[in-house]
């Protein structure tokens, strides 16, 4: 049973990220006036906003795919699951890093949910070794 809430966990948190690709591509908005990404502190002066938003676009769909696969690495009994699960959260903390405004203001908007989800994530598996499967 655990194994099963794990991988549900896993898989939706990774689909969380296509509703951020849906907010960086334009497709509608999480909330109204969210801007994300743009303003970005490390792409949209660099980048210009409409460039920032493409690579967050293609960034968040990385993730979720990353996140994806590791849970079918879980529910297919896969070993190499963990290794996809944490290469993804971490590479997931560095895109909302990178993509955030800079501001203190909104960080939930900005992705610091997911990024303290990410870290637990991290601290879960390779810290605390959490869950052990049996495979």
């Amino acid at each position: 049973m655990i194994k099963l809430i794990v991988d549900a966990f896993i898989v939706l948190h990774g689909l969380v990220h296509l509703l951020y690709f849906g907010q960086s591509a334009r497709l509608f908005e999480l909330q109204p006036g969210m801007l994300w990404p743009d303003g970005s502190w490390a792409f949209a002066t660099l980048l210009g906003d409409k460039t920032t938003r493409y690579l967050a676009s293609i960034t968040c769909i990385l993730s979720a795919a990353g996140l994806v696969i590791g849970g079918v690495g879980i529910f297919l009994d896969q070993s190499w699951w963990r290794s996809a699960v944490v290469a993804t959260a971490g590479f997931s903390i560095i895109l909302f890093i990178l993509f955030w405004n800079g501001r203190l203001q909104h960080l939930d908007i900005q992705g610091g949910v997911g990024i303290l989800i990410d870290a637990a994530i991290m601290v879960s598996v390779l810290v605390l070794h959490w869950p052990k499967f049996d495979f």
